[in-house]
């Protein structure tokens, strides 16, 4: 269909042949064209007294028709006006309050389709496809005047789906020009607008000059999210999670989410008394809140607003991670019953490349949540940068174009068109489960914070700005002069309006909303903050030896029908030795039955990343493909009626994206091992703002708890500066306050009890471990079966070969570079050497440490790694064990973590270890 969709200019042999195609199916033919053609038909059969046309006129719009081409072509460049104003109409629409808005060559006018005023008066059947019957050309396009170059720009002639298309035109060509709210409605929105503005000035009042980043300009914004709550209430929605930067967020708190003004009166004024046991809290525009309010409509909706740091749109992938999480956890998968609403700045939209990420997950089987509401406060400034350098698209909304999503572009200052568009918006979402844009144009009364002055930058816009009336009053002047409110009314609203503000400003007290916990929050509650205590020995998370057989069993066997490579008939084979001869596993095997295990608890498994299901280095094979269907097999869901779901998803390319998902989807359920591994560890940097501002500060900034686990292979065997090395000493830098675990993990049974740990402690902390890549096949990377029955994870492990009487030295190391040290111990036979793992560098198992060097009365303690000088765990331990340690034995100080050259490796790997036993 989308052939026929846009033609600009049609040819008289051309519509012969469509008008053929129409003959023989007419559903063959675009529906613009397949109403021109019944309108032909029509005029063709009768004439204009209604009889019958005579005999030798012609069935086809060709030349020979009573219907001449000139009428014909008529037609064509009529159908071809309308279809241009579903396509850049927007370009025309009346969306800026405040100043004209640039031409963008959107050739509308009548001439640019061949047709002039002395066409004005004829009637085109073409009419027919929006929606007003054969009409004049005036009536026609008075028509799409009305429509499309209103307050409400819409962009949505790129979807492919006709469905949505036709669904979409019917909305806005024909629901668009008879809504009318009922007058309840209108006041709901000037008492939402009400609220706004007393928020605003009751703060510019009270707290002069302070930051606040007001919404002044914006306020529609209000009633705004409160159309989209009740709506979607009414759609069958129980819970709104909300995601936004700074700009209106107190005004969201105090007037969507039910925060009194007292709490954040106290946030202002520092007398909030803050727990500093609980950690070292943010700022009042950055935390995160839960209420239950009551819609109009007379539903309960749970609200969320997730708690961000001042990174525009970092908080993206946060939110769709937790709503992903209630949707498989709480909504039996039903995404209806949960809406995300990202709400942007217009500079962040367009700039941070992380909305190309969130945006490009939304259809995508391990990611989706069933369509966003996309809201932009569209400033028209992002700080002091004017739009025109801020992007190079038209709009700041054009990522919206890449999966479909439609766009409606709404003027701020006309409140019954944004709640129309947001109304239309979530009936969209609800319906058809995908993303949509609305693009609120308004406008920053103040400069980027209140004590920062605009006209530097901008001063002939905010010489329009400050002579212009906000939204309220523009709304309120409107009505009136509509007659839809008497002057009475108005008078009695504009009384309420101050004595609000007098309330608000003389403190008089609110009563905080109550409040239901749901589910999930009742499993948070059952858990409880760390202490220093608790790391002093791991809990034991071993598992019954019939549970071990479920997964192995499990693990080596395929449905009937199932034809698996040779290689996967070969790991399986490999498997069902492991499990049930040799009873030795090896890591792949270890890490499968940690999953399986947990699985069987009746506890969700998560996992994601590039590459995930088989594994980067070929190890995992978590999903087999049928050699000749390439159907999926996930051996671990098919163990038992009553085990949890396991949920192993190959991520688009994406680590910041992804692995604030994951961050969110472990924010929202303490009960599901959350997982993210990166394809090598060095890649985690491209997350390094999740990293920062979310994963290891969470619990202290916004007292969250976060249980999520990261993968980062690591371990230097000559692949490069780029495959070698996970940046361990960035985590570690970022260790404190026990708020994450950093591991090196050389044992599968090790690892298998790190993974059960995350869910057996009464607590949550996030994980991240150095992940092994040679060693998924070292020989002697094994473990036995009762490694896993029995104990939990080894903060330490200690030598079983060394003499300790004889010991003058103890090589302290961690992960790879161990079995390194290893052989050359065993190869020359030196008891008088004792090597320690830490298998866990932080929080730093001091008791664990000190049990283990205490057997080497007088040895002298170095550390050994494989990392250059200026990286790995040296630095950290060199503040944690200053008067232990007598040097470290290393890489030299480097730029770049590994040479480029193999030969240069192998020699310095060798030097390192000779340099071990020497020193």
């Amino acid at each position: 269909m989308d052939k026929y969709s846009y033609i600009a200019n049609a040819h008289g042999d051309y519509i012969d042949e469509l008008y053929k195609a129409y003959q023989q199916d007419p559903e063959s033919v675009e529906f613009g064209w397949r109403k021109f053609f019944e309108g032909f038909d029509f005029s063709a059969s009768y004439n204009g007294n209604g009889q019958g046309a005579p005999a030798s006129v012609s069935t086809a719009p060709a030349k020979t028709a009573v219907a001449g081409e000139g009428e014909i072509d008529k037609e064509v460049a009529v159908r071809n006006f309308i279809y241009a104003y579903r396509s850049r109409g927007h370009l025309r629409s009346k969306t800026n309050p405040v100043r004209e808005r640039k031409d963008r060559k959107a050739y509308l006018d009548l001439q640019d389709f061949g047709l002039y005023e002395a066409d004005m008066d004829t009637v085109f059947q073409v009419g027919e496809i929006i929606g007003i019957g054969a009409a004049t050309l005036r009536d026609i396009v008075a028509a799409v005047h009305k429509i499309y170059e209103g307050p409400i720009g819409y962009e949505y002639m790129y979807i492919r789906d006709p469905e949505v298309l036709t669904w979409l035109q019917d909305k806005i060509e024909k629901e668009s020009l008879s809504f009318d709210p009922e007058l309840a409605y209108k006041k709901r929105i000037l008492s939402k607008l009400n609220e706004a503005v007393v928020f605003e000035n009751f703060l510019h009042t009270k707290f002069l000059g302070q930051k606040r980043f007001s919404l002044e300009g914006g306020e529609t914004t209000i009633p705004a999210l409160d159309a989209i709550i009740d709506k979607a209430s009414e759609l069958g929605a129980k819970e709104v999670v909300i995601g936004m930067a700074h700009r209106g967020r107190l005004n969201v708190l105090a007037n969507i989410m039910g925060k009194t003004y007292e709490q954040i009166f106290s946030e202002f004024e520092g007398t909030a008394v803050p727990d500093l046991t609980m950690g070292d809290g943010d700022v009042k525009y950055h935390m995160g809140f839960s209420s239950e309010v009551d819609t109009p409509s007379g539903h309960k909706v749970n609200l969320k607003l997730a708690p961000n740091p001042s990174h525009l749109e970092a908080v993206n992938p946060v939110v769709e991670g937790f709503v992903r999480a209630k949707i498989d956890c709480m909504y039996d998968k039903d995404p209806r019953q949960i809406v995300p609403i990202l709400i942007h700045g217009d500079a962040a939209v367009a700039g941070q490349g992380i909305v190309y990420e969130v945006t490009q997950m939304a259809k995508l089987s391990g990611y989706q949540t069933g369509g966003t509401i996309h809201f932009v406060i569209n400033n028209q400034v992002g700080f002091t940068t004017d739009f025109e350098d801020a992007r190079s698209s038209i709009y700041c909304t054009d990522v919206a174009k890449i999966i479909d999503a439609p766009v409606l572009h709404v003027n701020g200052d006309d409140p019954e068109s944004v709640v129309f568009a947001v109304r239309l918006a979530t009936e969209y979402r609800q319906k058809f489960g995908n993303d949509i844009f609305i693009d609120m144009v308004c406008y920053r009364r103040h400069g980027h914070n209140e004590a920062d002055e605009p006209k530097f930058t901008q001063p002939q816009l905010y010489n329009l700005i400050s002579k212009h009336a906000n939204p309220r009053e523009v709304y309120n002047k409107s009505l009136i002069s509509r007659g839809e409110i008497d002057a009475e009314l108005a008078t009695n609203m504009d009384k309420e309006f101050r004595q609000m503000l007098q309330d608000r400003l003389d403190m008089v007290k609110q009563k905080p909303l109550p409040y239901n916990y749901q589910v999930l929050e009742k499993d948070w509650q059952e858990l409880r903050r760390s202490t220093p205590e608790d790391f002093n020995q791991s809990p034991e998370t071993g598992i019954s030896l019939a549970d071990v057989e479920t997964v192995g069993k499990a693990l080596t066997e395929v449905p009937q029908g199932f034809k698996p490579l040779k290689q996967i008939e070969k790991l399986i084979k490999e498997r069902k030795e492991m499990f049930f001869e040799t009873k030795q596993l090896n890591w792949a095997a270890g890490e499968l039955l940690a999953y399986g295990s947990i699985l069987l608890d009746g506890k969700i498994v998560r996992f994601s990343g590039q590459d995930v299901q088989r594994g980067t280095f070929s190890h995992r094979h978590a999903v087999l493909h049928d050699a000749v269907t390439s159907a999926p097999y996930s051996n671990l869901n098919h163990m038992s009626e009553d085990q949890g779901p396991f949920e192993i998803y190959n991520s688009l390319l994406s680590e910041y994206g992804v692995l604030g998902f994951e961050f969110g989807y472990a924010m929202a359920n303490p009960s599901a091992l959350v997982i993210w591994e990166a394809q090598f560890g060095d890649f985690a940097n491209g997350a390094q703002v999740m990293i920062d501002q979310f994963i290891t500060a969470t619990e202290s900034k916004w007292q969250r708890m976060n249980g999520l686990v990261m993968l980062l292979p690591h371990g230097y065997e000559g692949q490069g500066p780029e495959h070698s090395n996970a940046r361990p000493e960035r985590f570690l830098q970022l260790a404190a306050e026990n708020n994450i675990f950093v591991t090196y993990i050389t044992t599968p049974a090790n690892f298998f009890h790190f993974m059960r740990r995350q869910l057996a402690l009464p607590f949550r902390k996030p994980a991240v471990n150095m992940a092994p890549k040679s060693l998924l096949r070292h020989p002697l990377v094994v473990s036995p079966i009762e490694d896993f029955t029995s104990g939990g994870f080894k903060e330490v492990i200690g030598d079983a070969y060394a003499d300790a009487g004889a010991v003058k030295k103890v090589l302290l190391c961690t992960g790879k570079i161990y079995f390194d040290l290893l052989e050359e111990q065993q190869k020359n036979s030196r008891q008088d050497v004792a090597i320690i793992r830490l298998e866990q560098l932080a929080p730093f198992p001091k008791a664990q440490l000190a049990a283990e060097l205490s057997k080497y009365k007088n040895a002298t303690v170095y550390w050994v790694q494989e990392e250059p000088e200026n990286m790995g765990a040296w630095t950290y331990l060199l503040r944690l064990m200053r008067t232990q340690l007598a040097d470290v034995i290393s890489r030299k100080a480097s730029a770049s973590p590994a040479t480029g050259y193999n030969k240069v490796h192998v020699k310095e790997q060798q030097d390192i270890i000779e340099r071990a036993f020497s020193v």
